[in-house]
């Protein structure tokens, strides 16, 4: 009987030993994953993305790490990696309440480097899951740009004349310098390099003012990001003719910038 008691107090201790690891490990976890986006918030990309993947390393795989983590690369500029892990939630998370940010980011991220197929593909999918999706007007956006983008000016008259018409109040649609020009012959139309992408003006202003001491003509653009947030796009020149852009943007590319050619 003795030894059936302590038999019974062992297992009692260890139980309460496991829900004590599993709490603590838990408390642990949404501690790291809180400073993760804490360091996004900051703009401190390369920070969070090594949080993020001390995690994974960890087996601490979650939809909301994943997300969180390609937002990362995404922001940092690894369009490549960002779009890698925002097909992990889409492939493996079935359930997952960042699949339709998941598949934005990947949108996002293919068109950033400027594969417009699979960027159209991932933002029409997104609106054929979910017709009423709340990122509509985004949708909306990026299909109109990619629709100048490509030379197709029927869809991309016809999906801004949507978000227009839908979303009139959008912030996307007010910031007219940002919404892609319906006429080519606009006079106010022009092409720029983007360089960098920033939640955080710091880092927008450091990045502008490292250009400009390197000769180049940089300017910061100030547009609307998700959520209330704001974007600040470190852009060089504005040309009248494509063929400059491109030796601009090949020129920047040698020296080591991300770059995108922006209408």
């Amino acid at each position: 009987m003795r030894n059936l008691n302590k038999i019974k107090k062992l297992c009692v201790l260890n139980c309460c030993f496991a829900l004590l690891l599993f709490i603590f490990t838990s408390a642990c976890y949404a501690l790291n994953l809180d400073n993760l986006k804490a360091n996004l918030i900051r703009g401190d990309y390369r920070v969070a993305i090594n949080e993020g993947e001390k995690l994974i390393a960890k087996d601490s795989h979650s939809d909301e790490l994943y997300y969180l983590l390609g937002l990362g690369y995404l922001k940092n500029g690894n369009y490549l990696r960002s779009s890698d892990i925002f097909e992990v939630i889409i492939k493996e998370f079935s359930g997952s309440r960042f699949k339709e940010e998941a598949r934005l980011g990947l949108g996002d991220s293919c068109l950033l480097r400027n594969d417009l197929a699979r960027a159209e593909e991932s933002y029409q999918e997104l609106l054929k899951s979910n017709p009423n999706t709340k990122f509509k007007a985004q949708l909306f956006y990026r299909l109109s740009e990619i629709g100048f983008k490509k030379g197709d000016l029927n869809q991309g008259k016809d999906y801004l004349a949507k978000l227009k018409e839908d979303y009139p109040l959008n912030p996307e649609v007010k910031q007219n310098r940002d919404i892609w020009p319906v006429e080519k012959n606009n006079s106010d139309f022009y092409y720029s390099v983007q360089v960098g992408s920033f939640s955080n003006p710091v880092n927008a202003a450091n990045l502008n003012q490292k250009l400009l001491s390197n000769g180049y003509p940089a300017y910061i653009e100030e547009s609307p990001g998700l959520a209330g947030s704001k974007n600040y796009r470190v852009k060089v020149g504005r040309l009248s003719f494509l063929p400059e852009a491109e030796e601009l943007d090949k020129k920047l590319k040698i020296q080591g910038y991300p770059t995108k050619i922006c209408p």
